[in-house]
């Protein structure tokens, strides 16, 4: 058996970390729904009125009106659903408290039968649950009954920060090609400069999140290219009845 230090830890053993993708979940969400949301929507919304027959001056003015309005509608959207999650994690915490100051013994044992269920036998199932409770019992409770951590927490506000900055960088891609495009191209320029943005966006997502770029990339190509065309066809239908 290894000598143990005066923490408790043997000498010589380090701990073991791992490099995890878990924590990147909530930011890496907001992040590429905005910035898909911005290409797809500016891009569509800038083809629908090229496609119209609207002059390129008003096209460019609809663009950035859309890209802005964007931004602010995705903020708000994420900050109150992960505002509405935050409210129902702080509600459960403030039961928990409540729970444990009252009946600690039914807690103790609630927390002894998850680990049960788990698979550890009772006797160690206890010595665990105790453990925990003596270090922190309200966190214990939190991470194995609710699931709940530091980590998966809710933050409203760098949701709603990620989604407005993501939207307004894939926004101002499709725009910053019809500004430099010629009058004659900027169609093509919108639609071949925004699939690019959205293949690079797909596989960005999935080195980030660890899963294969091919299968992440192409779904990604297939909504925006099926929104830009719908669009487009909207947009040449009422410019054409008007």
């Amino acid at each position: 058996m290894l000598p143990q230090t005066t923490t408790g830890r043997r000498q010589g053993v380090l701990p073991h970390r791992e490099a995890h993708r878990f924590a990147r979940i909530g930011w890496l969400r907001a992040g590429v729904m905005g910035a898909n949301d911005g290409v797809v929507s500016t891009s569509s919304l800038l083809l629908g009125i090229a496609a119209s027959g609207a002059p390129i001056a008003s096209v460019i003015f609809a663009g950035a009106a859309g890209l802005v309005a964007g931004a602010m509608s995705m903020a708000a959207g994420e900050y109150v659903s992960v505002s509405s999650q935050a409210d129902t994690e702080a509600g459960d915490r403030a039961r928990e408290m409540r729970e444990l100051a009252a009946d600690p013994v039914s807690e103790m044992d609630e927390l002894t039968g998850l680990y049960v269920a788990r698979g550890l036998d009772p006797l160690l199932a206890r010595q665990v649950a105790e453990q925990l409770t003596a270090h922190d019992a309200l966190g214990a409770h939190l991470r194995d009954e609710l699931g709940q951590s530091a980590q998966t927490r809710a933050r409203p506000i760098q949701a709603a920060l990620a989604s407005a900055a993501a939207f307004s960088i894939g926004g101002a891609m499709p725009l910053l090609a019809a500004w430099v495009a010629p009058s004659a191209q900027l169609k093509f320029a919108v639609a071949a400069f925004s699939l690019a943005c959205l293949c690079g966006l797909g596989a960005t997502a999935a080195i980030i999140g660890g899963t294969g770029i091919g299968r992440s990339t192409l779904r990604v190509a297939f909504w925006g290219v099926l929104a830009m065309v719908v669009t487009s066809a909207v947009g040449a239908i009422f410019g054409a009845v008007g």
